[in-house]
């Protein structure tokens, strides 16, 4: 292995880091070294099972005093007495995505270490027949820093030696925070915060392996003083409220059918009731050789219900998982009842399928069902639920297959407003579906021409079609659909006024919340989403939310020009905006040809007037790049936030005006410079607040409301 930057092979770092987001959890990257340091522990025990101990790691934070009497973040470690960085590991390192450490290692977590911090330094001891001493220590150093990224490289063997060592060890050291609000958590940040995260984040797996535990220690170290430390032991994890051994069935297939034979298997089930905070969500799993292996149905929970402020974990465990495990860890060999008939339909012999098999299936139907007799209050909650839904479903005449739909996301704890919501986001997908159809129903009728002989039939044909459709413009119908937007406005007013449960406790209402209200992330169907609360014609035309520009099609095309249709000069364009391929759009929409309306979202608390030539910008690249045959040169601007003053819009762009009666800024016009041959085009744009949008949209929903009363 050569000392320097380990350059990719297959892929390319500047590319594959914009598809593995930075998590929102701050504390993702201490999660991702901790979970690594447990399983380089475990592993050094599989393979020398004489060790004596669990093992030890130890996570220390460094703080220091700042000018303001506050303190600062300098770094963090994490240290363990594992495997180390071998051969085997360290290759297993190098590759992006290699999962075969365990069933949940999707070998990205190493990506979080970059997204937060500027340099991620590793210096690992481990044992190596081929050294003369033994041991051999290797020195690594990650970062998504420039002088990085040309190499192609996200990682860098910085020395690679023989040592004098009597043990493994390995010491991970996080500094220089990115984020600037990562630094200050960071900050804030105690050894009592974080040993309530770690238990919090992985109780789970701790409540399995509370009996080998390592020797756990979390540090706070202050101007070079240590603070007295914590420790996380097996006192910290809950124990089980109940055990329970289980009888599951082997089955084998008799002509072609999968039958129940009298052979059975024993399997121990633990369950665990547990502070719904302390939980992140309730499970039932696979555990095999003492790991948790693999996530099952719980059938009559949902994965966020809570009773009586606890949630619950099952973890299901036996020798028969143990045996159908594989070498890579975690991928258990047991076949659902669906893939094992295909695989028996595939082998014309069917000579493998003379033995008995466990499905997959009958463990999750058994297990859910001794669930049920061991807690009676789960059985009681769901009971609740479905008559509460019952009750709703008579009361607003809500559609049976949605409600039936709906029954495996729907909370035990739902109050009628949300359960509500759901019903009504899922219908909506049907009432634009039908509104779709009238709207094709009356084209039709306008090509009929009555001096043809057919003319009478054709139109009574038509005309029953109509029938058949129009009974959901009904008055309950209608009352639906405009009790439906009462809902989305309402939820757009608590959204503006903190008052979600995500916003309660001064959360920040970020651009993606906004967006999803309005024009789900990543659609391409605006007849499903709520632009009506910006136009009600928006609904109806073509586009997408938050898509690349090079994937947005219109009618069926891409619209951007292909790589081998531009020329050098169109690539050197698009090459000086920042490989604008890759950037998107909050909402893309297309009214007809020739025509192109770009609405950007903004966070209430952004400045609006710091983003006021980001329209211009997207204009431009559709002007420039899209496909001749397109004919892009008008566009229609919205620049929606709520951090909108005119002085400062004006200040920074004065063609701006104010539209007074309106509660909105418009600029009538801009010229979109053209290139490469092309005619300039033309721009009209708004900017409008979230509140008066909000204010507009009741206002034409009370006017529905109030014709809907006079009947």
């Amino acid at each position: 292995m050569e000392i320097g930057y380990q350059k990719a092979n297959g892929i390319y770092y500047p590319s594959e880091l914009r598809t593995i987001r930075k998590k929102d959890e701050y504390l993702r990257p201490l999660f991702e070294a901790f979970i690594n340091s447990f399983e380089a522990i475990l592993i050094q025990k599989e393979k020398d099972p004489s060790i004596v101990g669990n093992g030890e790691i130890t996570i220390s934070l460094f703080l220091v005093n700042n000018l303001t009497g506050g303190l600062d973040f300098q770094k963090i470690t994490v240290e363990d007495s594992g495997i180390g960085f071998d051969d085997t590991e360290f290759e297993r390192f190098m590759n992006l995505r290699d999962d075969r450490k365990n069933y949940s290692n999707k070998g990205t977590g190493r990506v979080q270490f970059i997204h937060f911090f500027n340099n991620t330094c590793i210096s690992s001891i481990y044992k190596d027949s081929n050294s003369s001493t033994g041991y051999k220590k290797r020195k690594i150093t990650l970062s998504k820093n420039e002088i990085f990224l040309k190499q192609n490289s996200i990682i860098r063997l910085d020395s690679l030696e023989e040592i004098n060592a009597d043990k493994p060890h390995t010491i991970l050291t996080f500094e220089t925070l990115l984020d600037k609000k990562d630094f200050n958590y960071f900050s804030e940040l105690d050894s009592k915060k974080i040993k309530f995260e770690l238990i919090r984040h992985y109780l789970a797996g701790f409540c399995e392996k509370r009996n080998i535990l390592p020797q756990i220690t979390i540090k706070t170290i202050i101007n070079s003083k240590e603070e007295t430390p914590l420790n996380i032991t097996s006192e910290d994890i809950p124990t089980p409220d109940k055990e329970e051994n289980i009888d599951i069935y082997f089955s084998k297939i008799n002509n072609n059918i999968i039958e129940k034979t009298s052979r059975k298997e024993e399997f121990n089930l633990k369950s665990f009731l547990i502070p719904k905070d302390d939980l992140e969500k309730n499970g039932l799993k696979l555990v095999s050789k003492g790991e948790i292996a693999k996530e099952l149905k719980l059938n009559n929970l949902l994965q966020d219900d809570q009773i009586n402020g606890n949630k619950y974990l099952f973890l299901l465990s036996g020798n028969y998982i143990n045996e159908r495990d594989s070498d890579a860890r975690g991928d258990i060999n047991i076949p659902t009842k669906k893939s094992f008939m295909k695989d028996f339909n595939k082998d014309n012999s069917n000579s493998m399928f003379d033995e008995e098999e466990i499905f997959l299936d009958d463990i999750e139907e058994t297990t859910n069902r001794t669930i049920v007799t061991l807690y009676k209050e789960i059985e009681e909650k769901k009971n609740e639920k479905e008559k509460n839904i019952d009750e709703l479903q008579q009361m607003f005449l809500l559609n049976t297959n949605t409600i039936q739909s709906l029954k495996t996301k729907i909370k035990i704890d739902d109050t009628d407003e949300s359960i509500l919501i759901k019903v009504y986001e899922a219908d909506a997908k049907i009432t634009a579906e039908k509104d779709a159809t009238l709207k094709q129903l009356s084209k039709d009728i306008e090509l009929l021409t009555p001096d043809k002989e057919d003319y009478q039939n054709q139109l009574k044909i038509k005309v029953d079609e109509l029938v058949r459709t129009i009974p959901l413009q009904n008055r309950t119908s209608l009352s639906r659909y405009v009790a439906r937007r009462k809902i989305v406005l309402d939820l757009f007013q608590k959204i503006l006024d903190k008052e979600t449960e995500k916003l309660k406790n001064n959360g920040r209402i970020d651009e993606d919340i906004m967006h999803n209200l309005i024009f789900q992330q990543t659609s391409t169907r605006p007849e499903d989403s709520d632009l009506w609360l910006i136009n009600e014609e928006f609904i109806y035309f073509q586009g997408c939310s938050e898509n690349c520009l090079k994937d947005i099609q219109y009618n069926g095309s891409p619209i951007f020009k292909e790589d081998n249709e531009l020329t050098e000069e169109e690539k050197n364009y698009r090459f000086k905006k920042g490989d604008a391929n890759l950037k998107r759009t909050d909402i893309l929409l297309f009214p007809n040809e020739g025509k192109c309306i770009i609405i950007e979202l903004k966070a209430p608390g952004i400045e609006i007037s710091d983003h006021l030539n980001q329209i211009n910008k997207y204009a431009s690249l559709i002007n420039n790049l899209s496909k001749d045959s397109f004919k892009f040169s008008t566009y229609y601007g919205y620049l929606i936030g709520e951090n909108i003053e005119i002085d400062t819009v004006r200040d920074a762009d004065s063609d701006f005006k104010s539209a007074y009666n309106l509660d909105y800024y418009f600029r009538p016009y801009k010229a979109i410079a053209g290139k490469f041959g092309r005619q300039d085009g033309t721009l009209y744009t708004e900017i409008i607040k979230y509140s008066t949008l909000l204010e507009r949209a009741k206002l034409r929903n009370k006017m529905f409301i109030e014709k809907l009363e006079k009947k």
